[in-house]
């Protein structure tokens, strides 16, 4: 089982189709390694991404995202009943949308809120922080022993996306401490709940603070208040110095809700939504690359929709007809031979702002989707 769901989406590559050649010996040989022991997590390769914005990712080898899936699906169940529901993030049944329209609710019903986000989040994690709060749920030896193997093999990894932040209390061996979970990891993204679960029982417990979400690093508080949230930053900012993080300072502000607050790539106000501009003008050049792509053969038509209507399903979370009818009103999809061959119906003449080419206004054509209506 857990193979399956590590090699979900990613058959044929080279990892995958090495395990799978002798796949149940191959198996049979990582349970004798994880029973006897000599399980030691293999070297990450690393890579960055420049959107939404730079990032640092680092692969673990195939074989070691197997036993991350098997070791998730050991100990998710039981941090799984202690998260609040106002978590979001990595969560079966939540997800971005569902947060953003939490947030829009919080919005409707409260006059101000406080939107933070964490500092170098998952290069800031402290593995001794966060091996004390895993081993509160797994008492079992042998588990918590591959725990601190797989936490451990993160070392180092994100050392050069990481700017020493000192706290009370600390000495010069502080910037020694290990520290840093690898994005992309399953492992990482789970951790990283159970990481900032104390806060967010802080929050609603301690603070009381009722109308609280948080999808990943960033986080929003709601009242109706405003020298109530004040005092509550004042205290969020003193709490995630025990975990050794600390947020944007200088743009955690307290904002009227009817203004219009970013969250998760919107802009979001107690009646409507918006996609950020930033958001807007990424979309545009992506989907102006992949119809080049398609006209150049290097995709199929099928990708090419897969991606349009991908778009198209985000887009509809917001208040968005007349951008979506602006951006893809301009994307003539011809047949891929006949593009190749003359070009016909694209010219490079006009670029717009993102570099990509634009098609005479003659040449415009409504858009051809093989999915549903944009509505």
């Amino acid at each position: 089982m857990a193979w399956r769901r590590a090699a979900r989406g990613k058959r044929g590559t080279a990892g995958v189709a090495r395990l799978e050649h002798r796949l149940a010996d191959n198996l049979l040989d990582l349970q004798h390694d994880l029973l006897s022991g000599r399980y030691r997590p293999g070297e990450y390769v690393s890579f960055c991404i420049a959107e939404p914005k730079r990032r640092l990712i680092s692969a673990a080898p195939f074989r070691d995202r197997v036993v991350h899936h098997a070791l998730c699906r050991i100990i998710e169940p039981r941090f799984e009943r202690l998260f609040i529901a106002e978590s979001y993030a990595n969560r079966r049944g939540k997800g971005t949308h569902a947060a953003v329209d939490r947030f829009q609710a919080y919005c409707e019903r409260y006059r101000y809120a406080l939107r933070a986000d964490v500092v170098q989040h998952f290069p800031s994690i402290d593995h001794e922080i966060l091996l004390q709060i895993l081993s509160r749920q797994i008492p079992e030896h042998d588990v918590m022993e591959l725990v601190e193997r797989i936490v451990d093999s993160g070392r180092g990894v994100l050392d050069g996306e990481y700017r020493m932040s000192w706290f009370p209390g600390d000495d010069l061996f502080a910037i020694c401490r290990p520290r840093g979970l690898p994005i992309g990891n399953l492992t990482s993204q789970f951790w990283s709940n159970c990481y900032l679960h104390p806060f967010d029982q802080f929050v609603k417990r301690e603070l009381g603070c009722s109308a609280y979400l948080r999808y990943v690093d960033d986080f929003a508080l709601f009242s109706d208040d405003k020298a109530q949230l004040w005092a509550w930053k004042r205290a969020i900012v003193e709490r995630l110095e025990r975990f050794r993080l600390r947020i944007h300072e200088s743009r955690t502000q307290v904002v009227p809700a009817h203004c219009g607050v970013p969250w998760l790539g919107f802009v979001v106000f107690p009646d409507h939504r918006r996609i950020k501009g930033r958001k807007v003008r990424t979309a545009r050049c992506h989907l102006w690359a992949r119809l080049r792509a398609y006209h150049a053969g290097e995709i199929s038509f099928a990708e090419l929709d897969a991606g349009i209507q991908g778009w198209i399903s985000h887009a509809r979370h917001a208040d968005s007809w007349k951008l979506r009818e602006l951006i893809l009103g301009d994307l003539v999809i011809l047949p891929a031979l006949a593009a190749n061959g003359a070009k016909a119906g694209l010219c490079c003449e006009n670029k717009d702002r993102g570099g990509a080419s634009r098609p005479k206004a003659a040449s415009r054509r409504p858009p051809v989707s093989s999915g549903p209506d944009f509505q």
